[in-house]
């Protein structure tokens, strides 16, 4: 040892298998996401199922299903970039990136200069999920990832279900109130037209810095959802919005799922024609 140092162990980060955890970024119920690096110093993002859910084998389990969906993403455009997973972590890309929750909040200029992209983007990433078969069931300004240059990662798989041929009737109801559609609210059969609502709800949020269906409760949103006039439209609240904007978008907010979109692809085709993309 050298002469005039503490005679006192020096700590460096902690350790995850092979990764050195270097920064906390966000936590959630099920699972804490680090800034890791491995020994190459390469940086990544790892999320880490708590230690809580150890011995909870429901978490596990859909924890695992949605890496192994994500897995199947890989390589998307508009998906977080997929590594490596195991029993309790899932490493992916790390994107220097807010969620669109947060920039909401604040009113993030990035927003309203890159709108139209992130709204492409944003069903772009949602049609791709539908592609290989699988419903989010989670769509939400939370799981959409915006970087600085506007580009868009949808995140978050644990609470996606397969895409059924017809709508069907789920034991638990996965999602997030604010975004479910009405007949996600009143426990009836769905299918993947609930996450065209759930975009809409976004994209309706993202025009607006407002919901289309204000509510504190599952059952106010719902008498929201129900009332026979419907959302306040969208270029009475922001008159920017083009006519045919609007009409995509409204559509997708459809009470009754037979008059949205039909698919995702045929959304996200018109929106792009709506937008001259």
């Amino acid at each position: 040892m050298a002469r005039g140092l503490p005679n006192k162990e020096v700590i460096g980060p902690e350790k995850f298998g092979r990764f050195y955890l270097r920064e906390l970024l966000n936590s959630g119920g099920m699972a804490d996401i680090w800034l890791v690096s491995d020994e190459r110093r390469k940086t990544y993002a790892l999320r880490r199922l708590k230690k809580t859910l150890r011995f909870n084998f429901t978490a596990r389990r859909r924890f695992t299903r949605g890496n192994e969906i994500l897995s199947q993403l890989a390589g998307s455009e508009n998906i977080v970039g997929y590594v490596e997973h195991g029993s309790d972590y899932l490493l992916m890309d790390y994107v220097e990136a807010e969620n669109l929750k947060s920039l909401f909040a604040r009113q993030d200029p990035v927003l309203t200069e890159n709108v139209a992209q992130i709204l492409i983007d944003m069903a772009n990433g949602l049609n791709a999920v539908h592609e290989i078969g699988f419903m989010h069931l989670d769509f939400k300004p939370e799981n959409i990832l915006v970087s600085r240059n506007g580009a868009v990662r949808l995140i978050d798989f644990d609470m996606a279900q397969p895409l059924p041929e017809q709508p069907v009737k789920f034991s638990k109801n996965p999602g997030t109130p604010g975004y479910m559609a009405p007949e996600q609210l009143k426990r009836e059969p769905i299918d993947g037209r609930a996450d065209i609502f759930a975009f809409g709800v976004a994209a309706y949020e993202l025009l607006t810095n407002k919901k289309p269906f204000p509510g504190e409760s599952p059952a106010e949103i719902l008498a929201a959802q129900l009332q026979p006039e419907g959302p306040v439209l969208l270029r009475d609240l922001n008159s920017d919005v083009p006519p045919a904007l609007e009409k995509v978008i409204m559509k997708c907010l459809e009470r009754d799922p037979e008059r949205r979109h039909a698919f995702t692809g045929v959304m996200l085709r018109e929106l792009q024609n709506a937008l001259y993309v």
